[in-house]
Formats: structure tokens, sequence, C-alpha cells
């Protein structure tokens, strides 16, 4: 092409990997800084459309990419976290939400010589950024102050990429090869399949409208060619969700579905509608060159428009979804507990992760409490429950392990960070709880079938024993579930109290078959029983130890040795909370 050289060519393609590189700096920076927040946004998930939509907006202006919420969204889908219904309002609203960074970029247009409007240029504003995001992330140690050097200068990459890819384009302006592609692109078929094509090739509408903005600096894209174009970028950006929804369930498959239906219908409707317009009123603007800024404007604008055609349509998209996608006759699918679609976004993975961990804990907690009651009162359904229960925190501390192991190779925040290392301390103190409980049952088990019985004696100081361990439990569980530190400060001393109970106990069981008041037979499975409660306070230390040692940031000190430093009356409370449950679960000191 006349005007167009080769030297060019290199320049618009190393603009373009310029541009794509700060565009995913940016998206992902921006994700880890905003991680607190995301989480916050989407522990808000409702089935109110108005309000899903509005989280849709929120979490991809958070994120500045629509695929990011739409993959989420499958994946949270899959995971069971979210109802195909509640899918609908954010998917429609991570539509708008993507329309911000298109204005972003159509600084690229901003043109005049104003002291203002020269501030405002892309060649003023992009160096002030740079070296602000430089200064942040070389000077500052703080890790949110680093991402946020890391947003400004993805964002500078990105807009240097912007620059050089409309400085490469300039030579097209005249060149004859290059109108008569236009000229193609004004069929407003063509025009929609070229938008899809190459936003599916990308996987960002985002990024296919920046290089719409930048050949828009040529001046020889017209509202006509651009209008089209959008609308098919606009369905090119589903790619993402449809190629991570392979091997999903199928409520994934219809949430990508919905998302797909919705840029479709969006295009059939509203483009037949704008042509209809275009010749009944004679809409010579159609013709006129488009700018950057009015590229941005369009899009948003056609965005709006869909969302308002469509809004009475909307809850039709779950059930088309449904016709499209239809069951099987196959059995039900198997669980999705932890999607790996959601390792894109760490900060979202380990929330799931926690909640995955504190539903463990239920279970194991539960199975304790289960199986101190099959000491006194056998129940053969409860033993059944207590031994799937058991089956099933093993499942979840393996898929935890996993899932974990993968997501510390992620990208985390430090925040996001710790509390993966939490979970990863926990999930096996709360995996043993659970095989306690097993332990327990199976002596219940032996006192039911043999029909011993312990001594009133026995039976009073077993008692107050698995009182102690019931509340070291909830202490445990409360601790870890609502963050709750107050909680995890009085457990340790309980802990010791524990100790001291199981050698009470012994002692006491010596002094009574001495006496002939008890059976060796009787002290073997006694033995057992304390030996696993006292087992199960000892998790619980493990559990709050882990908690208190995360508060006070010293990563640096192991459980063992903080909670070493605890015991020592390093912690001024442990003395005063030791002497409280001393007081509440005393026992007798002599026998007969």
């Amino acid at each position: 092409m006349d005007g167009f050289s080769v030297f060019d060519v290199i320049t618009l393609f190393g603009g373009l990997a310029l541009f794509l590189f700060g565009m995913n700096l940016m998206s992902s920076s921006l994700e880890k800084r905003a991680g607190g927040r995301l989480k916050a946004l989407l522990g808000n998930i409702t089935s109110n459309p108005v309000k899903g939509f509005l989280l849709g907006v929120g979490v991809t202006a958070l994120l500045q990419s629509s695929s990011a919420t739409t993959v989420m969204v499958v994946g949270f889908v899959n995971s069971g976290l979210m109802t195909l219904g509640q899918s609908v309002g954010i998917i429609v609203g991570a539509n708008l939400g993507a329309s911000i960074t298109p204005w972003l970029l159509s600084l690229a247009g901003v043109e005049g010589g104003g002291v203002i409007l020269e501030f405002f240029k892309m060649s003023t504003i992009t160096p002030i950024i740079a070296f602000v995001g430089a200064i942040l992330y070389i000077f500052q140690k703080k890790p949110a102050k680093r991402d946020t050097g890391m947003i400004f200068l993805g964002f500078a990459v990105l807009m240097y990429g912007m620059e050089a890819m409309s400085g490469a384009v300039v030579g097209l302006r005249d060149a004859p090869e290059f109108a008569r592609i236009l000229s193609v692109l004004s069929n407003p078929l063509v025009g929609v399949l070229a938008g899809t094509v190459i936003t599916a090739v990308i996987q960002s509408s985002s990024a296919s409208i920046g290089i719409l903005q930048a050949l828009a600096t040529t001046g020889n894209i017209s509202y006509g060619t651009a209008i089209p174009v959008i609308m098919g970028q606009n369905i090119g950006t589903c790619i993402s969700a449809i190629l991570s929804c392979i091997g999903a369930s199928k409520n994934a498959k219809r949430a990508a579905m919905i998302h797909l239906s919705f840029n479709v219908l969006s295009t059939v409707i509203v483009l037949p509608i704008y042509y209809l317009v275009y010749y009944l009123f004679n809409m010579s603007f159609a013709a006129a060159a488009a700018t950057p800024v009015s590229i941005a404007l369009i899009n948003t604008a056609y965005k709006l428009v869909s969302i308002a055609v469509l809004a009475p349509a909307l809850r039709f998209l779950e059930p088309l979804s449904r016709l499209l996608i239809r069951d099987s006759a196959e059995s039900k699918e198997g669980e999705t507990l932890l999607d790996e679609r959601l390792l894109k976004s760490p900060a979202v993975a380990v929330a799931r992760c926690r909640a995955v961990t504190v539903s463990m804990a239920e279970l194991a907690t539960q199975s304790i409490y289960d199986a101190m009651r099959e000491l006194s009162s056998y129940d053969a359904d409860t033993a059944e429950k207590i031994e799937k229960s058991e089956e099933r925190v093993d499942y979840y501390e393996d898929r935890l392990g996993t899932y974990l192991v993968k997501l510390s190779a992620q990208n985390l925040s430090s925040s996001d960070n710790a509390e993966a290392t939490k979970l990863l301390h926990m999930i096996s103190d709360f995996e043993r709880i659970s095989d306690h409980a097993v332990n327990i049952l199976k002596s219940a088990e032996e006192i039911h079938e043999k029909k011993l019985a312990f001594s009133s004696d026995a039976l009073r100081e077993l008692n107050t024993m698995v009182d102690a361990v019931t509340e070291i439990m909830g202490l445990a569980l409360m601790s870890f579930r609502d963050d709750d530190l107050n909680s995890a400060v009085m457990v340790e001393p309980l802990e010791q109290v524990v100790d001291s109970l199981k050698d009470r106990i012994r002692l006491n069981h010596v002094k009574r078959m001495q006496m002939g008041d008890c059976t060796i037979e009787l002290g073997f499975i006694l033995t057992d029983i304390l030996t696993n409660l006292e087992r199960v306070s000892d998790h619980c230390s493990n559990i709050a130890g882990c908690m208190l040692e995360m508060s006070a940031d010293r990563p640096e000190v192991g459980v063992h040795e903080f909670l070493h430093n605890v015991r020592s009356g390093e912690e001024k409370e442990f003395n005063d909370f030791y002497d409280y449950f001393a007081v509440k679960y005393r026992m007798p000191e002599h026998i007969g």
C-alpha cells in the first residue's frame, strides 16, 4: 500500500503487542488490588435482577474485563455457588461495565492546542502515569501501593501501544486498498462478522474496540462502518465464556449461552432498527468519519439500547438457555466443589476455598458432637451419618489441598496469600478431627455391643471431659468461621485444662480398678476415648493458634512455637482464662 511501509507493519504489531500486554497487566493488577472489594461485591450475590445487574457492572468496572466477569460467573454456576437465574443480571451488567475501557482509550483522539486539552492528550498523560507507577512500584514496600503502581504501569503500556498503533496506521489514510477493505466492511453483515471474528481471536472486546479506535484516527472509519463492527465485537467477546464452559456442568454451559444469546439477540434486534431509522429519516451522519471518542460513545449507547430493548425479555433468557442446552437422560452430574476457572481470579478463588473449608469445619465439628452423644445414647442412624461425614471430610481435604497448591502458584496479594496459607494449615486439622469422631464412635459401638457401662463416677468425669471438648470445639469453629480472635485466645487455656482432665480421669480410673469398682476392659475403652478427645482439643489448639499467628503477622514463627510462647505467658490473658476453665471443669481429687 502506498504510504504504508513494512516498518509501519512492524510498528503496528509492536503497538498491538504492547496494547494487549498493558491491558492484561492492568486488568490483573486491578483484580489483585481490588481483591477485598471484589469478595465483598460477590458476597452480595442475589436473585434480584436489578441488584445482579449493578453487581455485574461493579465487578467488571473493577476488573476492566467483561470476559473475566463472565468466566467467573460460569465458574460460580458450575460450583453451585450461583444459580442460573442469578447469573442473568450479572452477565447483562458485565456487558455495560466493559464500556469504561474504550472511554479511557478515547484519549487518543483528544486534539486541540489549548493548555487544558494539551494536558489531556495521551502524549502528555501517559508519561506522567508511567512515572507515578514506577515510583510506587519501585520505592513503595506496601503490597497495595505496589499493586497500584502496576495498575498505572499497565495503563501506561496500554496507552503507549495505542499511540504506536495510531501512528502506524496514519499511512493507511490515502491507501486505496484500505479504502476497498472499508467498503466491504460497510456491508452490515460483513461488519458484524469481522467484529465477531477479530474479537474472538483476541478474546477481548476492549482490545478489539481499541484497534477500531486506532484505525479511526485515520479519518476513514465512518459511523456506518463502525456500528456493525461494534455489534460484532460484543458477540465475539462471548468466546471466553464459551471456551471456559468446556467440560463444565449443564448449568455452567447455559450461563455461557445466556451471555451469547443476549449479545446475538441485541444485534439481531438493534441492527435492523438502526437501518430502518436510517432509511426512513435519511440520516446522513452514517457517512461521517468516526473518532475514538465517538466510537466509545457508540459502544456505550449500543449497550444501553440493547439493555432497554431486551429488558422485558431478560426473564426468558434462562428458559431459552435450557431449551438450547437440554438435560440428558443421564444420571445426575457430579459435583464441582472447586472450579478451576476461578483460579483466573485468585481473590475469588481464595474466598471460595474459605467457604468450602468452613463447610468442612462445620461437618467435622458436628461429627464430634454426634460421636460424643453416641457414648451415652447409641443410635445406628447417627453412626452411619458420622461415617459418611468422615468420607465427605476426606473428600474436602483432598480437593482443597490440591486446589490450594494450584492457587498458591497464582499471582496472589499478600492478604490472599496469607489466607491460602492459613487454609492449608487448617484443613488437615479438621480432617483429623473427623477421624477422631470415627474412633470415638468405635468405642461407643463396643460399649453398645458388649452392653458395658461405666461407673457413676467414671461417667460423671467423662461427661465433664465431653463438656470441655464440646466447648473447645465450639470456640475453635467460631474463631475460624467468624474470624473471631477473642474465641481463639480462649482455646489454648482450655486445651491445657483438657490435658489436665485426661490425666486426672486416668488416675481416678486406676484408683477405681484398685478398689474393684471398674474393669480393665472398660479401662482400655476409657483410655481410647480420653486419648481421642484430648487429640481433638490439640487440633482445636492448632486451629486457634494458626488464627492468632496469622493475625499477629508473624509468618516466620511456626504454629507450635507460637503456642509455646502463648503457654509461657507471653499472652497475658492465658492465665486468667486457664484459671476460669480449671474451675469450670474441676475434677474431684480423691475417689472412694
